[in-house]
């Protein structure tokens, strides 16, 4: 999580010591950690030359990553700590054309705000990956700007698929948000649908009022954002390396047995990179801003602990039997859209790739298994019935989509785009189911700044002088 030593003793003293009758201070903390070769940025002594073979690895994937960005991606991704004046140095002596380009870029300024964690989760689809086939989805809580999921399959408007996301999430965090948000379209009343149903059945107080709220003319801000910063992050090298198949003609979208290959291959592949990418966001403190209204600091810090960063929770635990209810009425785990590939196709594929020795599919590998496999399926005679059958209950599917009513008689939240405050502001959360912050909660808020959490240094480690940071080469993040 790219914690210092001291957050990382307070995290330890806070969560999990015993402090009536252990201790531990940071001259102990450091021993351990050199003894578990866990070591800092200033001991791993990196050059522009040392890193030179990580950021060429790097680079094909992440074309346009800065400094900042590729600081994170040598930790998460190759394990190793470098300061960022270390990356810059490298960027002027290896990638200047580069590093003007990224310079003549500009920012432009958005501002959203919400009531506390877990008060909103907004969602939204993103469909510029529909030519190779692939779909994305997104959940994010925008307070804190924690990336709740980053999903790929081979559609994003199904609603009970939609629908699988959210639950999903909600068994993982054991809790859910007083409200959902997203853009209007048809894809999304499975959320709406559950988040109403659950919210009715822990509150009997909100029936008869739709706990979601519906996004009109761009305003599902947060997720944006979120699209645009995998569109300049993550996108654009793996968009040439799915265009690579389809310029060498590898992969035909309209070829049916081509597009049941690639699923299998290049879906779970690019989840588990996807994965990777939001774990990375998540544990990674954002730019500094000013300007920001929202706390600062690690997403995942704020979500876990939100009373350290003068914030409310506003999380409901949920009781299983709620899910599965829910879960069984709008999203049945029988339904064909949770199929990656038809069962009798994945039992071929899978003992094809045995057969090939079960490798690793990766950055370097994936097409060449992709073609590996295609030649064994396209030596079948039995391959035609299975793509046939496939094809039929597609052109089904196309002709009668899926459709799932909204719940009737609901009306809609309080709050929200009618009423507007005199500075211009409205509230979208659910919070006094749409009223927003209430004085119980403005005083709980008052509560937590008049007591702020006190962090202990341990001082008597930096009296020692080998303990003193150096005055040059100092990460001062680190420090």
């Amino acid at each position: 999580m790219r914690k210092t030593d001291i957050e990382i003793i307070n995290l330890l003293q806070e969560k999990h010591i015993d402090l009536t009758k252990y201790s531990l201070g940071l001259t102990n903390f450091r021993k351990m950690r050199a003894e578990m070769g866990l070591t800092r940025t200033r001991q791993q002594a990196h050059t522009p030359e040392s890193i030179l073979p990580h950021m060429q690895w790097l680079r094909p994937q992440y074309k346009l990553a800065g400094a900042r960005e590729m600081v994170n991606l040598l930790f998460h991704k190759r394990g190793i700590s470098v300061s960022r004046h270390v990356v810059v140095r490298y960027f002027k002596r290896y990638e200047k054309e580069l590093m003007r380009a990224r310079k003549s870029g500009r920012l432009r300024r958005r501002r959203f705000w919400a009531a506390g964690v877990n008060d909103i989760l907004a969602v939204d689809q993103h469909d510029k990956w529909k030519r190779f086939g692939f779909a994305l989805h997104n959940g994010i809580d925008p307070f804190c700007g924690k990336i709740r999921w980053m999903k790929v399959w081979w559609t994003n408007s199904n609603p009970k698929l939609i629908l699988s996301y959210y639950l999903e999430m909600i068994e993982n965090t054991k809790g859910m948000p007083l409200v959902t948000q997203s853009d209007p379209g048809s894809e999304n009343y499975g959320i709406a649908n559950a988040q109403t149903v659950l919210r009715h059945w822990h509150d009997p107080s909100l029936v008869g009022s739709i706990q979601h709220r519906w996004m009109r003319q761009k305003k599902n801000v947060m997720p944006e954002i979120a699209w645009s910063q995998l569109r300049r992050r993550f996108t654009p090298g793996f968009e040439d390396k799915l265009e690579l198949g389809v310029t060498n003609n590898w992969y035909d979208v309209n070829n049916p047995l081509h597009v049941l290959v690639f699923r299998w291959i290049f879906i779970p592949w690019i989840q588990l990179e996807l994965d990777g990418y939001v774990s990375m966001v998540n544990n990674s403190r954002k730019r500094a801003d000013r300007n920001k209204i929202l706390p600062h600091g690690v997403p995942n810090d704020i979500d876990e602990s939100p009373e350290r960063f003068g914030a409310l929770d506003f999380k409901i635990t949920v009781e299983p039997e709620a899910i599965q209810y829910v879960r069984e009425l709008f999203a049945p785990p029988s339904d064909p859209t949770f199929e990656l590939v038809p069962a009798a196709f994945a039992l071929y594929a899978d003992m094809f790739y045995k057969g090939l020795g079960s490798p690793e599919i990766s950055w370097d590998t994936a097409w060449d298994i992709y073609q590996d496999m295609l030649f064994q399926f396209e030596q079948m005679d039995a391959i035609e019935d299975i793509v046939e059958e496939w094809e039929t209950q597609v052109n089904l599917m196309d002709e009668d989509p899926p459709a799932m009513p909204l719940i009737e008689g609901q009306r809609d939240l309080l709050g929200g785009e009618d009423v507007i405050d005199e500075d211009g502001s409205y509230y979208m959360g659910g919070v006094n189911n749409g009223q927003g912050l209430d004085a119980g909660h403005h005083q709980s808020l008052d509560d937590l700044d008049e007591d702020p959490e006190e962090f202990e240094i341990d001082v008597a480690a930096f009296s020692d002088e080998e303990n003193l940071p150096l005055a040059d080469d100092v990460d001062m993040n680190e420090w």
